[in-house]
C-alpha cells in the first residue's frame, strides 16, 4: 500500500508542517504518527515526501527526503457530466477522479431536472469540488481533478468546438467509440448525457457526430468512467 497523500499549498523547505483541516485529518482521523511516511502535494504536479517527525491534534511535521514534479498528462481529458440525481452525482465524480480525468464539467442539460437558482448552484459546485478533492488524495494524484463551474449547453458546445477530439455519447449512435482515433496531445472532451438522454436540440447545438460505447446502455453516473477508461487505454495508459 502506498503512502497517504495530503494537500499542502507551499512545499518549499526541508521541513514541512501540515496543519489546518488536512493536518487534523492526518493526525486525528488517519492517526499518522512519527516514523510513518506521507506525501504532500500542491495538487498541481509538485510533491514532497518524508517521514513524520512530530504529530499532535493540530497536525504533523514532515522531514522531506524526496521531492519531484509530475508533468501534466497528455492528452488532457475533460468530461462534461450531466447533473445526476442524488448519490449518483458523488459516484460519478469519485470514479472520474480516480480514473484520471483532468477536468469535470457539471452540465445542466435539458433533462437534468436541476433548478439552477444561485444558492443551489453554489452548494452543488462546492459538493462536487469536495468530492473531487478527497478522491484525488485517495487515488494518490499529484494533479488534482478540477471541477469547473456548472455549464450551459452553449458553453458545452464551445468546449467541443475547441477540442482535439470531441466525443458525445449517445445510445442510438452508429459509430462505436472504439473506432475513434485518439490524439496524443490537446484536449479530449467527452459529453455524458442525463438519465433521460441528450435532447435532439442539444445534439444539434453540439454539431458533433455522436458515438456509442457498446450494445448496453449505462447509467449517467457510470458511462463517463467507462468512456474515459476506454480512451485512456489507447493514449495515456499505453
Amino acid at each position: 500500500m502506498g503512502v497517504a497523500v495530503f494537500h499542502l499549498e507551499d512545499l518549499s523547505g526541508a521541513e514541512l508542517t501540515l496543519d489546518g483541516p488536512e493536518g487534523r485529518h492526518a493526525s486525528v482521523v488517519r492517526r499518522i504518527g512519527p516514523g510513518e511516511r506521507v506525501r504532500l502535494t500542491d495538487g498541481r504536479g509538485a510533491w514532497a515526501e518524508g517521514p513524520v517527525t512530530a504529530a499532535s491534534k493540530t497536525g504533523v511535521t514532515v522531514a522531506v527526503d524526496d521531492r519531484g514534479v509530475v508533468p501534466a498528462a497528455e492528452p488532457r481529458l475533460v468530461v462534461v457530466q450531466a447533473l445526476p440525481k442524488g448519490e449518483r452525482a458523488e459516484l460519478a465524480v469519485e470514479m472520474l477522479t480516480e480514473v484520471g480525468v483532468d477536468v469535470i464539467v457539471p452540465w445542466n442539460a435539458d433533462r437534468s431536472q436541476f433548478r439552477a437558482n444561485p444558492e443551489r448552484v453554489a452548494k452543488t459546485l462546492a459538493k462536487w469540488q469536495a468530492w473531487a478533492f478527497e478522491a484525488s488524495k485517495q487515488s494518490r494524484r499529484s494533479w488534482f481533478a478540477e471541477v469547473a463551474p456548472i455549464a450551459t449547453t452553449a458553453e458545452v458546445a464551445g468546449l467541443l468546438a475547441g477540442a482535439a477530439l470531441p466525443v458525445v455519447l449517445h445510445e442510438e449512435a452508429k459509430v462505436p467509440l472504439a473506432a475513434v482515433d485518439v490524439p496524443s496531445e490537446g484536449e479530449v472532451v467527452i459529453v455524458i448525457g442525463p438519465e433521460g438522454g441528450i435532447a435532439p436540440a442539444e445534439l444539434t447545438a453540439f454539431g458533433v457526430e455522436p458515438v456509442r460505447l457498446g450494445d448496453t446502455v449505462l447509467r449517467t453516473s457510470t458511462a463517463g468512467v467507462a468512456a474515459a477508461a476506454a480512451l485512456l487505454a489507447r493514449s495515456r495508459w499505453t
